[in-house]
């Protein structure tokens, strides 16, 4: 909640950006509860697979894990769905949280469920360590969103498609773009590149193109801010600056 609340205040002069990487304080806990569950899983499991114990309570034991799975379930998918929806890193998980505890339920209605018909004792903490197992695979594959996006990840290749298409379209009529950057923040997006146009076009046509494409990236893509930089074709220097560091090759070789 604090999450959610503190990533959906607008930026102000000390965050100009926005505040949507709160989110991801919120994720990378929620990863990290995930992972110590696991661990606190498999630590019980080995315990009971070097040292087998009867189960008891079989019957009441499975008809309150169907009802924790069932519950849990439920709002895992919708959380999930909510999560995808509205590009919201705090609510996956959160779902992802609450998958845990149904993969934790399914292993123990199927470890009782096995022990009861085979009679082995071993085979429920064999399964209780499966499960440990793949809680750790979520837990890590939410981390590794979190510290991926904290480094300030590109948009998904898709999205990516998304602005390649509507800049292709101006193309044709001898426009160019380079140095296209984005990055996720959040529910958020940051696009930024650089379009070239015939030194000879007024400041007011420059502007008017930037204007109509920024918009178009808008509206393809919401909740996307889009910076343009505009530049002379015709400028050896409106070249020089494709990459993240600017030089500037007269001076350099000046240097020299």
């Amino acid at each position: 909640m604090w999450a959610l609340t503190y990533a959906a205040k607008p930026a102000d002069a000390e965050h100009a950006f926005g505040h949507d990487k709160a989110e991801y304080f919120s994720s990378a806990a929620e990863g990290t509860l995930i992972i110590v569950a696991a661990i606190i899983i498999a630590i019980e499991a080995w315990g009971r697979l070097l040292h087998p114990e009867p189960l008891t309570g079989l019957g009441l034991g499975l008809v309150l894990s169907l009802l924790a799975t069932a519950v849990n379930g439920v709002v895992a998918f919708v959380l999930l769905r909510a999560g995808r929806r509205l590009r919201s890193i705090t609510l996956r998980a959160d779902a992802h949280h609450l998958f845990t505890d149904v993969w934790t339920s399914g292993g123990v209605i199927l470890g009782m469920l096995l022990v009861k018909v085979t009679g082995a004792l071993v085979l429920d903490p064999i399964i209780a360590l499966l499960v440990a197992a793949n809680i750790v695979w979520t837990g890590f594959r939410l981390l590794r969103e979190t510290g991926s996006a904290l480094l300030d990840a590109a948009l998904p290749k898709e999205e990516i498609d998304v602005i390649s298409t509507i800049l292709n379209e101006y193309k044709c009529q001898g426009i160019q773009f380079h140095a296209l950057r984005t990055r996720i923040a959040g529910t958020r997006r940051f696009v930024s590149f650089h379009i070239l146009v015939p030194g000879a076009w007024t400041v007011r046509q420059g502007h008017d193109l930037c204007e109509v494409i920024e918009l178009a990236i808008i509206q393809a893509l919401p909740l996307t801010s889009v910076t343009t930089h505009l530049e002379p074709l015709e400028d050896p220097s409106s070249w020089d600056d494709l990459e993240l560091e600017r030089t500037n090759k007269q001076q350099v070789e000046n240097n020299k």
